[in-house]
């Protein structure tokens, strides 16, 4: 899906064509934005999927998602819909940060499985953002990470300087 190269090209800067997948793994980084200044934490949850059990730690002390999905693949989109489902009723149906992000859009039009109107109208049905992104291009991937600080702060605006949020 892309979830750990998003990660990567975040944190470091670069695109990893090959690595160690693993079951989750946590990276911490300091953003500036505006005026404030924000320590993420990104967990990603490499290899989970709609069959396994939220933790407790997917929902307490998260302030907002980036769910990602291929648009190569309408597995991974089913997926997606699965995960938003269980996050909206294990945190009591409150409004959830989410910004919905389409991965691999570099890749050719011909592969796509999910088509744009699909993931338009999930997104306008959560009442989410959507972006599509490609993991080889920094811009996009500091743009999802810039937007899912925005709804956390849209929705609860007591976040300020030096203050640490944690996106999944």
């Amino acid at each position: 899906l892309g979830k750990t190269s998003l990660a990567h090209q975040f944190v470091e800067g670069k695109f990893v064509e090959c690595y160690e997948p693993t079951v989750e793994s946590t990276y911490n980084k300091m953003v500036m934005v505006g005026k404030d200044e924000f320590q993420l934490q990104l967990v990603d949850t490499a290899g989970q999927d709609e069959y396994t059990i939220l933790p407790h730690s997917f929902v307490i002390g998260i302030h907002g998602y980036v769910l990602v999905y291929s648009v190569t693949s309408l597995q991974s989109f089913q997926v997606v819909k699965t995960l938003h489902n269980k996050l909206y009723e294990s945190r009591g149906k409150t409004r959830m940060p989410v910004v919905l992000v389409g991965n691999k859009a570099d890749l050719a039009l011909q592969r796509r499985e999910v088509r744009m109107d699909e993931r338009k109208k999930l997104a306008e049905s959560w009442g989410d953002i959507f972006l599509e992104s490609s993991a080889k291009e920094t811009q996009v991937t500091q743009g999802i990470f810039m937007k899912i600080i925005e709804e956390i702060e849209r929705a609860d605006n007591s976040y300020g300087r030096s203050t640490g949020c944690c996106p999944m």
